[in-house]
């Protein structure tokens, strides 16, 4: 500190507030939205003069908004504010608004702009040029905004542009798994961002920057209470809170939604049934629908979580899951609502492997849903592995609506201390050729509805949002929630464009840091499939908490919780049999996935143990055994996660020391938490296959019995209930 301060301790005590502020900066709370000086001078230099006039009227809330975030972005990377003018000059002008706001500006919208999508255009008016961000409505026009800013986050050119975009998939929404006492199951990051205490008197700041976020990539949904709901959530007491939520949601173009508990006519009704056929819980439903549209009038609907996991739903009146959606798809359609009705089913008193349970209940009522209801699908049949085949009810129901869900929070992914980059697994997933309609059949077209124009489309994201300072825990799970907004407004899109997109916005355009660090999220993914989950191995992590390996756990109180269900490992192999010989899953899938999947030769080494059981002396492509196989990926993966980390190390002073010391930190704690599930994997693989440990591996540290008797206490993500599993 400067000499002079000393003399003057009020000049100290703004320098100190100077330094709190700088770290403030430094947390990771503004996400992508950081909106960092443009460091380059002289593109600097081109877009100020570019940006030195602004025709932007602005009456709506979210005009105001978008009007609010075009100049904090050009102010926080450019330090420039446009003169408002009424009149453009040449060059110089950027004009925003809708053809309505910018009093019927003659504009021309290619049919696909919808009321969602936006233009930005260099054009001549009145034979001046200037830069023209303009769509349909005024939501419109705030996407149009953050995209515009973006490529001045990223140092792109915004001279001659032409840009016309607009959303793949109707439903983009986020799932919250929060509980009312502010517990979020399967959450890494913290409570639950919404202080139900509090609202709906006081309105924190970061539900706003949370509307940002999410209008920022398209987000358009929230549902704010966990899928195993209490019905208190539909309480006037508790719709007073949501509405204040609301208020906030609507300026950025988001809609709420609630998940409501299936038995709530009786819990909260005072009902002696919840039967969705009686007359009586139909009137219930229907007024409570009344009710909640009085409080929030663009209200989206509803999430339901019916008949799984002791949860409770229409099977449990001898109904069917089309009488319960059905039901609560009449009490929504006079006021445009929808159903999101979840296929995550399985019972423990149906002997059949559980990959195909969710299949056979769903696929006989092909058709049989409402116009407004859309079944929400798990990206894999078993639930969100680190790698699944994609589930075979894409393109299997051609008459009904299907919303991808894709899990944000890491709940099998090591939570919020591993980086891994979810966007690989979410293009795996979505560029799979289901075959259902010929070649070229992928997931990606089966949900934006190609094959069947007439469905309603959508795609939901378990999030990974808590109250810790920089919302998601891991400064790189963060990516996770920008790429899932990017892949719902687009499912075809590029996670390397997206990842280096996200980098730029979120720490620097400085190639030297972009080029490393993308190739470690793009790999991240891959590596930690190798050292938890191998070759199609799955569901192997520990009991209840999911933290950690646990291959060996066997006494889960039913056969579907147990390790030993899924990976069959006995001296003979390992593997679980799905094809004809065993659980005959794979004839759920077309005949061209069937058999390419059913071959143990042609089955990618990815699957092979998803679909196959296997002798550990079976030869691989690769030369090695199916056992020095499996032994190589473990080691591979940890030994990735090491040099991950010794890559980062090199780049200090690339950005803030803060997030730098930060993701070092866990870094070394994820390679140490890799080597462990190395080593408890393969040591309790070991005791089947009798076969050695390559020669010059490292030897485990322990011996099997230390990482059985492992116990980790309060592991965050529970969850307020006694269920384990979303």
């Amino acid at each position: 500190m400067p000499k002079y301060l000393l003399k003057y301790p009020c000049l100290c005590l703004m320098a100190l507030f100077m330094v709190m502020n700088k770290v403030q900066a430094d947390n990771g709370y503004k996400l992508w939205l950081e909106y960092h000086k443009v460091s380059n001078r002289q593109l600097a230099g081109v877009y100020r003069q570019q940006l030195q006039y602004m025709v932007f009227p602005a009456s709506s809330n979210p005009l105001k908004a978008a009007k609010a975030e075009f100049l904090m972005g050009l102010d926080g990377m450019l330090s420039v504010k446009p003169t408002e003018v009424t009149n453009i000059v040449s060059g110089q002008t950027i004009v925003v608004g809708t053809p309505k706001s910018l009093n019927a500006l003659p504009i021309s919208f290619p049919d696909s702009i919808g009321n969602e999508g936006y233009l930005i255009k260099t054009i001549f008016i009145n034979k001046k040029q200037c830069t023209l961000i303009t769509a349909n409505t005024d939501v419109g026009v705030l996407y149009g905004v953050f995209n515009f800013l973006k490529l001045i986050q990223t140092n792109q050119t915004i001279s001659k542009l032409s840009v016309a975009d607009h959303p793949r998939l109707m439903y983009r929404v986020l799932d919250h798994w929060d509980n009312l006492n502010r517990t979020v199951e399967r959450g890494y990051a913290g409570s639950s961002i919404w202080n139900w205490h509090k609202l709906p008197d006081i309105v924190d700041q970061r539900y706003i920057d949370y509307a940002r976020a999410n209008a920022s990539v398209g987000i358009n949904g929230a549902v704010v209470n966990n899928v195993n709901a209490d019905a208190l959530v539909l309480s006037p007491q508790y719709l007073l809170k949501v509405q204040a939520l609301a208020n906030v949601f609507r300026t950025y173009g988001i809609r709420i939604y609630l998940s409501i508990k299936f038995s709530s006519p009786v819990e909260l009704g005072g009902l002696k049934t919840a039967d969705p056929l009686e007359p009586e819980v139909k009137k219930w439903w229907a007024g409570k629908a009344d009710e909640i549209y009085n409080y929030i009038p663009d209200f989206g609907g509803f999430l339901v979580k019916a008949n799984s996991e002791g949860q409770p739903g229409p099977q449990s009146y001898g109904r069917t899951h089309a009488d319960g959606a059905n039901m609560l798809a009449d009490a929504l359609a006079p006021h445009h609502g929808i159903v999101m009705w979840r296929a995550f089913v399985y019972d423990n008193k149906v002997p059949d492997d559980r990959f195909k349970q969710a299949y056979n209940e769903f696929k006989p009522f092909d058709g049989k849903f409402k116009d407004n209801v859309i079944v929400q699908v798990k990206n894999g049949p078993i639930d969100f592995q680190p790698r699944e085949p994609f589930h075979p009810l894409f393109g299997a129901m051609p008459n009904t609506p299907l919303m991808m869900e894709f899990q944000l929070t890491q709940e099998y992914l090591g939570f919020s201390t591993h980086l891994v980059y979810e966007a690989p697994l979410f293009a795996e997933c979505l560029q799979a050729d289901s075959y259902r309609y010929g070649k070229g059949s992928t997931v990606s077209r089966v949900i934006k509805g190609d094959f069947n124009k007439k469905l309603i489309t959508g795609m939901a994201g378990v999030a990974n949002i808590g109250a810790d300072l920089n919302w998601c825990g891991h400064p790189f799970a963060q990516a996770n929630w920008y790429a899932f907004g990017r892949m719902a407004w687009n499912p075809d899109q590029s996670p390397a464009e997206i990842a280096a997109d996200w980098l730029g916005m979120t720490f620097t355009n400085d190639e030297s840091f972009v080029s490393p660090v993308k190739k470690i999220m793009l790999q991240s993914r891959e590596n930690t499939v190798n050292y938890m989950t191998p070759l199609g191995l799955h569901h192997i992590m520990g009991v209840s908490t999911h933290y950690g390996p646990g291959p060996w756990v066997d006494n889960a109180g039913r056969p579907d919780w147990n390790a030993t269900y899924y990976h069959r490992a006995d001296s003979a192999g390992i593997g679980f049999d799905r094809t004809a010989a065993g659980s005959n899953a794979l004839s759920q899938y077309a005949p061209e996935v069937k058999a390419d999947w059913g071959n143990m030769k042609s089955c990618p080494d990815e699957y092979l143990l998803w679909f196959h059981h296997l002798s550990w002396g079976y030869k691989m492509r690769s030369g090695r055994t199916l056992w020095d196989e499996l032994v190589w990926r473990y080691y591979t993966g940890a030994e990735s996660v090491k040099q991950m980390g010794l890559t980062w190390n090199k780049l200090q002073g690339k950005i803030d020391p803060e997030r730098f010391a930060e993701v070092k930190q866990l870094m070394q704690l994820q390679f140490k938490e890799a080597v462990t599930w190395r080593d408890a994997c393969v040591l309790y693989f070991q005791s089947f296959s009798r076969m050695p440990i390559a020669a010059g591996s490292p030897k485990p540290e322990h011996l099997l019995d230390y990482y059985k008797k492992l116990k980790f206490y309060y592991v965050p993500g529970i969850g307020g209930n006694n269920y384990m599993t979303n």
